[in-house]
């Protein structure tokens, strides 16, 4: 229904989602190991401060920009909202049917952190908090666009097939994950429970 918000402007708010919270489980935790890799490892904690994973090549409190921001010159310093990487293991298991591969990990691709039970964790939006039983808080930036480089880690998996690099980012779109940055600093291990407060929502459509 039309809600007067701006003086005598009237703005309808449709598609409208109030806020709700989604719980799920900490499947696994990764990290580089080292600063030059992409591709992770299982550890048994992951350790976070302000500046994300200590010691990961996409920590810090700001990066440099690339070709996902073609609004800027390539190579401007900017604010670090990529600090960590999400990924479901429902997804994953999705992506690696539509690739017809026995199994995707999230290692490969440069996974953070793998969750369980969040339905369509991809496209859970931005200003949600993910809050771990720990303690720790990290705050969704968006989701994560698919690209050729993570397919080509796939593709050294399965050397016998053809193609895998360029088959991810056609299979993997709105499946990829999310990307956020620390809210709240502290340690997550495989196990605890996450637990997603999405924001309440609305599809701006000015007339």
């Amino acid at each position: 229904m039309p809600t007067n918000l701006f003086g005598d402007e009237e703005i309808e708010l449709l598609h409208h989602a109030r806020a709700r919270k989604v719980a799920g489980k900490t499947e696994g935790v990764f990290a580089t190991p080292t600063v030059e890799d992409f591709q992770t490892a299982a550890v048994e904690a992951l350790p976070l401060t302000f500046e994300g994973i200590p010691g990961d090549r996409h920590g810090g409190f700001t990066r440099k920009s690339g070709g996902r921001e073609p609004w800027y010159p390539r190579g401007t310093e900017m604010c670090n909202e990529r600090q960590i990487s999400i990924l479901s293991s429902e997804e994953l298991r999705l992506i690696a049917r539509r690739m017809d591969i026995p199994e995707l990990k999230a290692e490969w691709i440069g996974g953070n952190i793998l969750v369980s039970g969040i339905a369509s964790l991809s496209l859970v939006p931005p200003r949600t908090r993910l809050v771990f039983e720990g303690g720790v808080v990290i705050r969704v930036d968006g989701d994560n666009a698919p690209c050729r480089f993570a397919g080509s880690a796939i593709d050294e998996k399965y050397p016998q097939r053809d193609g895998l690099d360029l088959l991810f980012p056609k299979v993997a779109r709105k499946l990829r994950g999310l990307v956020g940055y620390v809210e709240i600093p502290g340690t997550i291990r495989a196990g605890e429970t996450v637990t997603a407060h999405i924001p309440e929502q609305w599809i701006y459509v000015p007339e």
